[in-house]
């Protein structure tokens, strides 16, 4: 297979238009941002075509987040965090003073972005419209995983890929985050995400095959979902009904979930390694880690739209619309 090879169903070309056409937003088209950390680059692809749009060198990019319409946020564990505009992915910021950077999320608002450091155990808010750090909270070692429910007034972050402490923080004053509480899951933390309600949040695990949902006021458990092997990523989707989609890079599949009942739905075989996952509209893409395949996907079918490989690795991907 060469560098840049596109799979296309046959029988999903007309699908394909039509999935293509429910995903613009604000009269674009969907661009996945690609980290392929081992090439120090940062791809844009099309999306349903495959296409490299846009290449950024960057040192060490490993994770990325990104707006439909706004900057991209680029972490790299080595200390920096870049910040990149809008569509013609220019650098306009490259921000120093971490340790050992993560994960990045974009607040609901869009106007801040929190970034978890391992080594320093810090939150940092950036202000997307000054491109500063303006706070920095001590969480704790180990800081990693995060994740902001949809109203903004709560922050959960993880401490450490296998965390036994979870930290909850006030963020109901975004650029003044406040630690106010700690929960200590049954099994370890790996990933974390609000549903979009607000009431749960559903917790992987890097040493469990089933996702927990967790009382987003209490951290009681709630439920348990089956996963496959882990660790394992989640999104939602909201189009009309929601969904949750969780991911198992280790089991090669991807599920649709019903958040309600939290019965499967659906699962589909993805390229072996696909932990990290993204959605835009009605769409999901998934990035795999082993072997440099992107892969997209109809939210609420999960038909098989496109894959491509991209490099030998990519790590994390976000979707803009340009």
């Amino acid at each position: 297979m060469s560098k840049l090879t596109t799979t296309v169903l046959v029988a999903s070309a007309a699908l394909a238009l039509v999935g293509s056409s429910s995903a613009h937003t604000a009269g674009g088209s969907p661009v996945a941002l690609v980290t392929a950390e081992t090439e120090n680059e940062v791809l844009a692809v099309s999306l349903p075509g495959g296409k490299v749009l846009r290449r950024v060198h960057l040192h060490d990019p490993q994770t990325v987040v990104a707006g439909a319409a706004g900057p991209a946020v680029v972490v790299s564990p080595s200390g920096t965090v870049t910040i990149l505009a809008w569509r013609s992915l220019r650098v306009l910021a490259v921000l120093h003073g971490f340790r050992s950077p993560q994960i990045a999320t974009i607040t609901p608002d869009r106007e801040w972005a929190y970034i978890t450091d391992s080594a320093s155990g810090d939150l940092s808010v950036v202000s997307l419209a000054t491109r500063h750090v303006v706070a920095r909270v001590f969480v704790g070692a180990g800081a990693h995983h995060l994740a902001v429910s949809p109203d903004g007034k709560r922050t959960w972050v993880a401490l450490g890929e296998r965390a036994t402490t979870i930290v909850v923080l006030d963020t109901s004053r975004v650029d003044r985050p406040r630690v106010v509480g700690r929960i200590h899951p049954g099994v370890s933390a790996h990933d974390l995400a609000f549903a979009p309600d607000g009431r749960t949040v559903w917790m992987s695990s890097d040493t469990a095959s089933y996702v927990s949902v967790l009382d987003a006021g209490s951290g009681r458990l709630v439920a348990t979902v089956p996963a496959g092997p882990p660790p394992q990523h989640v999104v939602f989707i909201s189009y009309g009904r929601t969904r949750a989609y969780i991911s198992s890079g280790y089991g090669s599949s991807l599920e649709l979930v019903d958040p309600s009942t939290r019965r499967i739905l659906k699962r589909v075989e993805v390229p072996h390694g696909s932990f990290n996952l993204a959605t835009s509209g009605d769409l999901i893409a998934t990035a795999s880690l082993l072997n440099g395949e992107v892969s997209e996907f109809a939210g609420p079918t999960l038909a098989h739209w496109m894959t491509v490989k991209l490099a030998p690795e990519t790590r994390d991907l976000a979707i803009s619309v340009w």
